[in-house]
């Protein structure tokens, strides 16, 4: 939309239609100490080209042409140039919104497509047009199985992301009589939901989880099933299930996952992309929208909002969650990505990621780090480091390689995992044989 800014003549015929004297007036109502009175500290007007000059220092300075081993949850994948131009047409990026069928039709089968390519990735039945990003994604999941159990027993898996399971403790904080509990990580990298016992609403799990290690969901679906209750499997790297079996096929009832990885920039941490998908048997109770397929008076196709279970589609009382938008221009993106590399493209993608992890981490066994856990890992691992790493570390950030990410900072937040002297690597196929050669070389060298 183009940007038509008022004129001083507008607003004050404006104010004198509500009768008020000046902008200031409207906030009246606002504590004063709540607001800002004093002006903001921005510099002069920039032309087109000064400004874009600006603009490019300041993308220098953030970060430039860094190698980054290390992800975390934000993965760097190529974007083929065939995405952002699609995603970027007029015709998506309208200012009407899926309440005006009649108008969007082209957002509608976008939404559509969407639903259909993740479902089909994670196993499920059913997949809603997306959540805030993959944390919030897991909160209403979880929430999603104590409607469906009625219980109020959670469980989650240590090996989750820790900022993850942040969220889902916020959620379920001002909750009542809810029972948070943190299984442990067990000796082979993966959780020990051995102890696990009681009635249990749900068991939350990631695989790969936070260290890359893939989880065995089959045995974690039957333990909590054996106790009554559902399993939610979720997914920060999505590109692992070109290669392991959905969570769905593992005996997941809910998948929640993280989808930046399916041609969302990374952008200094979002905007982002929340997956949700479902057993068609739970469809009442998943938040968000779905949009169905259907037949207009010509026969023809014709999409439109099916099941709206969001507080701004009905009574309050009713609602099941109070997100009241979606990531939409996200998902869209993320259609359009999945369906230009293909199932083939993205098995291959896959591979890529898994081959290139083990070389690395084969390379830096050679140099005296040790593995962590001996189940296996995707495209991200932790390695226990030799005692001069640190120092390398420091050396490689001043040649703008960030060789892996220190754990040392959740050293508490993790049960039954010490992550002293630990580091996160990852790789995907952006980084190459080359730059990992030339990183190990560097490692080498030490401090």
């Amino acid at each position: 939309m183009r940007y038509l800014p008022h004129t001083q003549a507008d607003i004050d015929e404006m104010l004198a239609a509500v009768g008020l004297n000046n902008l200031d007036e409207l906030f009246e109502q606002i504590p004063e100490n709540s607001r800002r009175i004093r002006p903001l500290n921005l510099p002069e007007a920039m032309t087109e080209w000064e400004l874009t000059a600006h603009m490019q220092e300041l993308a220098a300075a953030g970060g430039g042409d860094w190698q980054v081993f290390a992800h975390a949850g934000s993965q760097p994948h190529h974007i083929p140039a065939i995405v952002p131009y699609l995603a970027s047409r007029s015709e998506f990026l309208t200012s009407y919104t899926p309440y005006q069928p009649e108008i969007s039709q082209g957002t509608l089968q976008a939404i559509f497509e969407f639903q259909t390519l993740i479902s089909r990735l994670v196993g499920l039945d059913v997949t809603n047009a997306s959540m805030y990003d993959g944390s919030t994604a897991m909160a209403e999941a979880t929430l999603m199985a104590m409607r469906i159990t009625k219980r109020r027993r959670v469980a989650v898996s240590a090996l989750v992301h820790p900022h993850w399971r942040q969220v889902l403790s916020t959620y379920l904080a001002p909750l009542a009589d809810v029972e948070l509990i943190t299984l442990p990580a067990g000796p082979d990298g993966r959780t020990d939901f051995s102890g696990l016992c009681g009635e249990p609403a749900v068991l939350v799990m990631q695989s790969p989880n936070f260290l890359g290690v893939i989880e065995d969901l089959e045995a974690a679906s039957q333990k909590i099933k054996s106790l009554g209750g559902l399993l939610a499997a979720g997914f920060s790297e999505p590109f692992a299930l070109g290669l392991i079996k959905s969570p769905g096929e593992l005996g997941a009832d809910i998948v929640f996952g993280e989808a930046q990885s399916l041609g969302l920039a990374q952008a200094f941490g979002g905007p982002t992309l929340g997956l949700l998908s479902c057993k068609t048997e739970f469809v009442r109770q998943i938040p968000g929208r779905l949009v169905g397929r259907s037949k207009d008076v010509d026969g023809k196709d014709g999409f439109v909002l099916t099941l709206a279970t969001r507080e701004q589609h009905i009574r309050r009382s009713r609602a099941v969650s109070n997100i009241c938008s979606n990531a939409g221009h996200c998902a869209l993106t993320c259609s359009i990505f999945m369906a230009a590399i293909g199932g083939s493209g993205f098995r291959q993608t896959a591979q890529v990621n898994l081959d290139l992890a083990a070389y690395l981490r084969s390379g830096l066994e050679k140099l005296g780090f040790r593995r962590i856990g001996s189940a296996p890992v995707f495209n991200e691992f932790a390695m226990h480091a030799p005692n001069n790493f640190e120092a390398v570390h420091e050396r490689l950030k001043s040649q703008k390689i960030l060789a892996g990410l220190s754990l040392n900072m959740w050293k508490n937040d993790i049960p039954g995992f010490n992550p002293e002297g630990v580091w996160l690597f990852g790789v995907t196929e952006t980084s190459g044989k080359a730059r990992i050669d030339a990183l190990l070389r560097e490692i080498e060298k030490g401090a």
